[in-house]
């Protein structure tokens, strides 16, 4: 009964640190940049996009990864759950609409992004091993001059990383497998916690080589096997976008058409998904190889498009299309029975193998995240041993756990992060605006010797 009791209370808390006013901050920051960049995230996606996956990598300026393998590494910790799972609960609660309001907080999203990366970039420094250190609780502090504000990030961040980072990860993996082909938890916790500690040992550029490997082939594994189900059920398409886009203007689809109840699980969901705000991803991009701040920071953009316009997208159409979602399945269960659905008994496997990478990947890229806060803390070697060890023993506790009041702290926390990082990137706008304008400077300098030199030729 206590348990439950404190439950309860753990999720009103959560729900209204993620209620509107959260949200609308959220948003309103994104609207804001995307104004003050002057619509930038439309202007440039196409070349970030290039440099994003160019093989022409950066090598000889100051990081520890490439702009591909920093990426990656935002993308595993990004696309997780909350692509497969998060998106059917939006649109359970939310109604198809709930889709349209992803996308729209995605677009916005994105300058958000940008910025969090360009400024992490800009004030990053060599930690004691002559490694990169950056994110929030750097620009906080150096940028804004507010060091507590930036201990409060790292301190909400570290937590979270234990929470949406790790065990509530392991937990949906270990049952995954227990549910599709009966391995027990705790053996899948420490086959977890086993591959986990191996990757771990190398630091960034272990983490960095490793998602690089995975995340491309898991992405492609559901975004193909969505396509096959979307494209093979082609005439369900425009009925299904039809009703995503009228949905988000009437509520039709929930009780009551509350419109404020599709337009926020809309955008709660996206930004669960994409983290755009959260303050996570800058870390990432912190440790990139790069010569201007700006050239990163586009990088770090396509983040959130690949996560929640393309990826969440698939889900979201599907289950729309599959019209199951008033049966009283939610989550990846929902998902999963959309899957199969369309694809058969193939479909759901497609699901279980998505989300058992999704969530493995989750776990590397905050893995990152909480060691780089947890040095921000304690500046010591020692702290990120400790750390790693810590974080492994959490990965195989957590898969046999119930995690009830787990999942409502680290949602918490997680939400809590915002804040700080918002208020930095609000502050410190002159900043991104000014070194958005010089790196702009560079690109049309870069494009007039491109196109000499192939004149010249």
């Amino acid at each position: 009964m206590e348990e439950s009791r404190l439950i309860q209370t753990i999720n009103e808390i959560s729900g209204f640190v993620w209620g509107p006013p959260l949200l609308i901050l959220l948003v309103g920051t994104g609207i804001y940049l995307t104004f003050r960049l002057a619509f930038l995230q439309f202007r440039t996606l196409p070349y970030a996009l290039k440099l994003a996956f160019s093989k022409k990598q950066d090598k000889s300026s100051e990081g520890d990864i490439s702009h591909f393998q920093s990426l990656m590494t935002a993308l595993a910790a990004t696309v997780g759950t909350g692509n497969i799972a998060g998106v059917a609960t939006a649109v359970v609660i939310g109604g198809p609409g709930a889709v349209f309001w992803m996308w729209l907080s995605a677009i916005f999203g994105m300058a958000t992004k940008y910025a969090e990366a360009i400024l992490a970039v800009k004030y990053r420094e060599k930690d004691k091993n002559g490694q990169m250190a950056g994110g929030p609780m750097y620009y906080l502090e150096k940028g804004l001059k507010m060091k507590w504000l930036g201990v409060t990030f790292a301190v909400l961040a570290a937590i979270a990383a234990f929470g949406i980072g790790n065990t509530v990860q392991s937990n949906s993996v270990a049952a995954v497998i227990e549910s599709n082909w009966g391995i027990n938890p705790w053996i899948t916790g420490i086959l977890l916690a086993i591959f986990t500690g191996l990757v771990l040992l190398g630091g960034i550029r272990s983490i960095g080589r490793a998602v690089a490997f995975i995340v491309p082939l898991m992405a492609l594994f559901y975004v193909g096997a969505g396509l096959i189900l979307i494209l093979g059920n082609v005439e369900l398409v425009p009925s299904a976008v039809a009703l995503i886009f009228s949905d988000a203007f009437t509520g039709q689809a929930v009780a009551g058409g509350a419109i404020g109840v599709v337009i926020q699980y809309g955008v709660a969901r996206g930004v669960f998904s994409n983290e755009a705000g959260l303050g996570s991803a800058p870390i990432a991009a912190a440790a990139a190889k790069t010569d201007y701040p700006g050239r990163q920071a586009l990088v770090s953009m396509t983040q959130v498009f690949i996560d929640t316009i393309i990826i969440c997208s698939i889900t979201g159409i599907a289950l729309v299309m599959g019209n199951l979602y008033t049966g009283g399945e939610t989550g990846a269960a929902l998902t999963s029975a959309t899957f199969e659905y369309f694809l058969g008994p193939a479909g759901a496997v497609v699901v279980a193998v998505g989300l058992v990478f999704f969530a493995y990947s989750t776990i590397l890229g905050w893995s990152y995240y909480g060691e780089k806060c947890f040095y921000y803390l304690f500046r010591s070697q020692t702290s990120i041993i400790v750390y790693r060890v810590l974080f492994v023993l959490a990965v195989a506790v957590g898969a046999g756990a119930s995690l009830d009041v787990v999942w409502g702290v680290a949602d918490i926390m997680n939400g809590l992060m915002a804040i700080p990082n918002l208020i930095g990137l609000l502050g410190l706008s002159g900043v991104v605006v000014a070194e958005t304008h010089r790196f702009l400077k560079q690109m049309r300098e870069e494009k007039a010797q491109s196109a000499g030199a192939r004149q010249e030729g």
